[in-house]
């Protein structure tokens, strides 16, 4: 299938996919790849299938889409493989912009050394770049790139591709349970150069390519958070862990909405208490949603947060 959706996104609100990468053709091998592993280790850009059948695919989802009164905020290549080793993809994307949709891809920024594929991003609307590492070593582990790969030219890509792009840009940093050492600040400080307009901090929600990996536990995702928000402030990073209730919506539950909320950032004590206050409940509900192992009680910088607990870590 070449088109699905429209579906939710935290990212993009409601996205209709592009599958533009028959699987599973990538330039990574990623350790928690959680579509399985790589079968073809590609980086030669070369052509998958017609761009015309990708824009007569997209166009009658569109058409299904606004006959069934169904919202498309962005249409977006998140294939089973790497987008950009597409070399259509301009093609491509010249035919759907005539549907008048924002574009948005979600790429793992390994082609982005080459000039051709910076040039085509800057055609989208939304770009989203991995940034696991940016220490060759853990690089390697994690990501498990292509041989010919530098991840050198790709940092600086990145960095070269940030400074002329005037649409959204974001990061997304996958946590597993590997030793980041100091990596996570190193990771922080090239955020802080590269500055984009979100930087999201994932971990894996199905199964992984290896059975080994494992989400990164809550500490490390919240130190994660902290270094992050400390170089680009905390309006501007995100959690990705898997929590698919409303973010930042009231439910009229106060329980689904301490969730909601921790899943997408920590909350400091004093703001947990002012959203029970506002919903006229007490600190029980916070009590009850630690000892059920849903919600984690965390120290930083002298100060108490709360964080959504992991579903791999919640008791039984």
């Amino acid at each position: 299938m070449i088109a699905f959706g429209p579906v939710p996104s935290r990212r993009l609100g409601r996205s209709l996919g592009i599958n533009n990468i028959p699987d599973k053709v990538c330039s990574y091998a990623c350790v928690y790849c959680q579509i399985g592993r790589t079968l073809r280790m590609e980086v030669e850009r070369r052509a998958f299938y017609d761009p015309e059948l990708i824009f007569e695919e997209v166009s009658r989802k569109v058409g299904e889409a606004e006959a069934a009164g169904e919202r498309i905020d962005y249409i977006t290549f998140v294939p089973d493989g790497e987008p950009t080793l597409d070399v259509n993809l301009s093609k491509e994307v010249e035919m759907l912009k005539t549907l008048g949709i924002p574009l948005a891809i979600l790429t793992n920024s390994s082609l982005i050394w080459r000039e051709d594929v910076r040039e085509e991003l800057l055609e989208f609307d939304f770009v989203s770049l991995k940034l696991d590492a940016v220490s060759e070593p853990l690089w390697r582990r994690v990501d498990r790139p292509h041989k010919s790969l530098s991840l050198e030219k790709i940092l600086e890509g990145m960095l070269t591709f940030a400074d002329g792009f005037g649409g959204k840009l974001v990061t997304e940093t996958m946590l597993i349970n590997v030793d980041y050492g100091d990596e996570l600040e190193k990771i922080a400080d090239f955020l802080a150069e590269l500055k984009p307009d979100k930087a999201y901090i994932g971990i894996p929600t199905r199964p992984p390519a290896e059975r080994w990996v494992e989400p990164a536990d809550e500490r490390t995702i919240h130190m994660a958070y902290r270094l992050f928000s400390e170089r680009l402030g905390g309006n501007r990073v995100e959690y990705l862990i898997g929590y698919e209730g409303n973010a930042f919506a009231s439910t009229g539950n106060i329980r689904e909405d301490l969730l909601s909320i921790t899943a997408v950032h920590p909350m400091r004590e004093e703001a947990v208490r002012e959203l029970l206050r506002k919903a006229g409940a007490d600190w029980d509900v916070v009590e009850e949603l630690l000892r059920d192992g849903k919600l984690i009680e965390l120290e930083y910088g002298g100060r108490r947060f709360y964080m959504r607990a992991l579903p791999s870590r919640r008791k039984p």
